[in-house]
C-alpha cells in the first residue's frame, strides 16, 4: 500500500480520523500513518518539518504563514465541517439569547474563540461581554461551571462535551451559526500534493467515504473505531457511540467549504495574526481533488450505495 502520514493533536478528530484510516486501507490502497503531534507550536510545525503529510485540525495559522512566505507554499483541500459547531447554553431561567446583553459569556480560551465573538456580534450581543476561561481553571471543556457558580450567564460548549453541562442543569439556546471551516478541514504541502496527485485523490475517496460511513452506517463506523490502535482500555463504548452520532450531522458529503465559509475563517485568522490579511484566502484552497470526485459520481454513488437500506 502506498502510505501518507496524517498529523493531528486533539483525540476528539479520531473517529472520523479512524474512519478514513479504515475506508482508506480496505478500499483505496492507501496507509494512512497516524501521527499525534504536540504542543502545538509543534503541531504547527510539522508539515514544514517534514513529520508528516498531511494534517487534520486548526489550518488558521496557515494564512499569516502564506503572508510571510508563500501563497502556495501550502494547500488546503478539505473542509468537512463548514460551521462553528459548538452552542450556546445556559440555565432554564435564561430563555433566548437577547436576555445575555449585558450579562458575561464563558468562551473556552482554546480553539478560535474570535469565532465565537462573531457568532455573538451577529446576534446582536457585544462580543466583549465575554470571559476567557482556559481548561487548566476548570478542567477540559468545563467551562459550564462558571454558569453554575453564577460568575456568567451562558457558556460555549462542544456537542461533544456537554453531557456534563446538562446533567448540571445548563440547555441550549437557539443562536445562529455561522459558515466557517470547522473541524476536520485538511491541508498538506502543495509541493507533495503535485508530486502525489493520484495518492492525494484516492486520500479524499477515503475521507468521502468516511464520512459516509459515519453518516449512513453509523454502527459500522462504530465498529472500526472501537478496533482502532489509537482507541485506549477504557474508552466506554456508549460514549463513542453517542459522539459518532454527533459528528455525523455535522458532516458534509462534498466537503468542499463555501465562499462565505472561507470568508469568515480568514476573518478568525486574521483576529488571531493580523498579518494573515496579507494573503487572499481563496488562493490557498484547491477544490481539484472533491470537483474531480463529484464530477465522476463517484460522491453521489458512493452516498446512494451507503444510505441504503443494508
Amino acid at each position: 500500500m502506498r502510505p501518507i502520514r496524517l498529523a493531528y493533536r486533539d483525540r476528539d478528530r479520531l473517529p472520523v480520523i479512524e474512519c478514513i484510516r479504515e475506508m482508506a486501507r480496505r478500499h483505496y490502497d492507501v496507509d494512512v500513518v497516524v501521527v499525534r503531534i504536540e504542543p502545538t507550536d509543534e503541531y504547527e510545525a510539522a508539515l514544514f518539518d517534514d513529520r508528516c503529510d498531511l494534517i487534520v485540525e486548526h489550518l488558521e495559522y496557515l494564512y499569516a504563514r502564506a503572508a510571510v512566505h508563500s501563497e502556495t507554499e501550502a494547500t488546503m483541500f478539505c473542509a468537512p465541517v463548514d460551521r462553528t459547531g459548538v452552542e450556546l447554553m445556559a440555565l432554564p431561567a435564561v430563555k433566548d439569547a437577547s436576555e445575555l446583553r449585558g450579562k458575561t459569556v464563558a468562551v473556552r480560551s482554546s480553539g478560535r474563540p474570535d469565532s465565537l465573538y462573531m457568532r455573538l456580534k451577529a446576534a446582536g450581543l457585544d462580543p466583549s461581554d465575554t470571559v476567557l476561561v482556559p481548561d487548566r481553571d476548570v478542567g477540559r471543556w468545563n467551562q459550564w461551571k462558571k454558569v453554575v457558580s453564577g460568575e456568567c450567564a451562558a457558556v460555549f460548549m462542544s456537542p461533544l462535551h456537554m453531557a456534563s453541562a446538562e446533567a448540571a442543569g445548563l440547555r441550549v439556546l437557539p443562536l445562529p451559526d455561522l459558515p466557517m471551516i470547522g473541524n476536520y478541514g485538511h491541508a498538506c504541502l502543495t509541493r507533495f500534493a503535485t508530486e502525489n496527485d493520484a495518492l492525494m485523490e484516492d486520500y479524499v475517496r477515503a475521507v468521502v467515504h468516511a464520512i459516509c460511513l459515519i453518516k449512513y452506517r453509523p454502527a459500522e463506523a462504530l465498529e472500526v473505531v472501537l478496533a482502532a490502535p489509537t482507541t485506549q482500555e477504557g474508552d466506554d463504548a456508549a460514549e463513542l457511540e453517542r459522539r459518532i452520532g454527533i459528528i455525523a450531522q455535522t458532516l458534509l458529503t462534498t466537503p468542499f467549504p463555501s465562499d462565505e465559509a472561507i470568508a469568515n475563517t480568514h476573518a478568525v485568522a486574521i483576529a488571531e495574526d493580523p498579518a494573515s490579511a496579507g494573503v487572499d484566502p481563496r488562493t490557498l484552497w484547491s477544490a481539484r481533488w472533491v470537483e474531480r470526485l463529484e464530477g465522476s459520481g463517484f460522491i453521489a454513488g458512493l452516498v446512494a450505495e451507503l444510505s441504503a437500506d443494508g
